[in-house]
């Protein structure tokens, strides 16, 4: 049985903390509360915020602990003294021919493993810097001295903010409960330069809550907005907009 006052609920909603209960009768009075849904896309905001901004670099440690982790576990289990002996003799021509055959392929084939096992190393390195820059990037307009919120309330009952930094030139979007894009469609942000639309980035279509760094500088842009595009985006608008959004002075 729910007792509390709904109106209170938004933080606890925005962080996701309240039981299933609480959380559908919340919603249901979110579609009908213009102030619970701004405080609930400030408490998301600033709640990314906050989590970026206290997020650090992996110890430099984790590598030696993580190698010595693996050294120690156990990768097969130990065969007894006394059957190793009693085989030995009596397997000993049989593993010859087969250590001499695993050695030719292995010869064979070595090499390939090795360059995938390089490439794959490579990619995973280069898809970590990736990550790396675009979160530092998105802490650095978040936690910006000048950053400026903007809040607005979506189809469905979800909620956007956008956190704009003009030092930075730069924006990014905040969305909690955006519901899934029909399949083979993605939302696709813009920026809307005094009624132009210009590409800034896609959303991640699995995520109905996340924060998405626009893509380019804010530069003369006044405002934002979001449409449903084929996979992998458009050039320009296909659709009606599902917001429009100003950005904060």
């Amino acid at each position: 049985m729910i007792t509390a006052d709904l109106h209170t609920l938004s933080g606890a909603y925005a962080l996701h903390a309240l039981p299933h209960d609480e959380r559908a009768a919340f919603e249901r009075h979110l579609a009908d509360c213009e102030a619970c849904a701004q405080e609930v896309a400030e408490f998301t905001a600033t709640a990314a915020r906050l989590g970026l901004a206290t997020a650090g670099p992996m110890p430099p440690e984790m590598r030696e602990r993580v190698l010595h982790r693996i050294a120690a576990v156990r990768q097969e289990r130990p065969v007894s003294a006394s059957t190793a002996r009693a085989g030995r003799f009596g397997t000993l021509a049989r593993r010859s021919s087969r250590w001499a055959l695993a050695a030719c392929v292995a010869a064979a084939g070595l090499g390939g493993v090795a360059v995938w096992q390089h490439e794959r190393a490579e990619d995973a390195r280069a898809e970590a810097r990736q990550a790396r820059a675009s979160a530092d990037e998105l802490a650095a307009v978040l936690t910006a001295p000048d950053a400026r919120t903007g809040t607005a309330r979506l189809a469905g009952g979800a909620t956007g903010a956008v956190v704009v930094s003009r030092s930075l030139d730069k924006a990014v979007f905040v969305s909690s409960g955006m519901a899934e894009p029909p399949r083979g469609k993605v939302y696709q942000l813009w920026f809307d330069d005094r009624g132009t639309m210009r590409p800034a980035g896609l959303m991640d279509p699995r995520r109905a809550d996340q924060s998405v760094l626009l893509q380019g500088a804010v530069d003369g842009a006044d405002g934002m907005g979001i449409t449903v595009e084929p996979a992998g985006g458009s050039p320009e608008p296909t659709s009606p907009p599902v917001a429009v959004m100003d950005f904060p002075a």
